[in-house]
């Protein structure tokens, strides 16, 4: 069963085995225009899941300016909603456009709050597939290298693979939805990887807890 929601609480935690349990990812979008091309793209990924996996987009919309004076063990709301968020997700899909060359002020913002606090936040260790849209010829590509060394200082794992860059997305869209079928079938296989990384991510992570000895 395929499963993608607006989050409004963290998920619940999972304990069965890694090879077998759910995979429940995180989806984040570069930005928060109403009629968002990046919006859309995430928001058609419900069938292209691989099975056992479910998709939550969490919104920037109300996450203010990153200021140190509240980073502390109380953030705003939608801060803790957004890191709480990422704690609880096995991996991490992004979906942005390109602005003037680089990545959306939001979504550097929202990445500068979630790697609070340096090198034990909830971003250390998430595997992250990173996507870019753009009504240009180039997709968004230029984008990607500041998305990607961003999440790399967080200590996040974003996918090394061919990137994933939508170009002339609103020819791709329709009611909302991405109809293409040629660029459904190569985030499809980004999102197998990015599960194949999550499951071998969770399996490592047990195989290093001290086992229980039997009486």
């Amino acid at each position: 069963m395929h499963k993608l929601t607006t989050l409004k609480e963290g998920a619940p935690p999972v304990t069965t085995a890694p090879e077998t349990r759910p995979i429940h990812l995180v989806a984040i979008s570069g930005s928060i225009r109403r009629g968002s091309h990046c919006t859309a793209v995430l928001r058609s990924l419900q069938p292209l899941l691989p099975p056992g996996t479910t998709l939550a987009l969490v919104p920037l919309d109300d996450v203010p300016l990153y200021n140190a004076d509240l980073d502390g063990d109380q953030p705003p709301p939608a801060v803790a909603q957004l890191k709480s968020a990422i704690a609880a997700a096995d991996g991490l899909v992004l979906c942005s456009p390109e602005y003037n060359y680089g990545m959306p002020g939001v979504l550097k913002n929202a990445i500068d709050w979630a790697s609070r606090p340096g090198f034990a936040s909830p971003l250390k260790g998430k595997p992250a597939l990173i996507m870019t849209a753009s009504p240009g010829t180039a997709g968004g590509v230029r984008a990607q290298a500041q998305i990607r060394d961003a999440l790399a200082a967080t200590l996040a794992r974003p996918l090394v693979r061919q990137h994933i860059a939508i170009a002339s997305v609103a020819t791709r869209l329709q009611d909302g939805q991405l109809v293409d079928e040629a660029t459904r079938g190569i985030i499809q296989a980004g999102l197998v990887e990015l599960v194949e990384e999550a499951r071998w991510l969770a399996l490592r992570q047990q195989s290093q807890q001290p086992q229980q000895l039997k009486a």
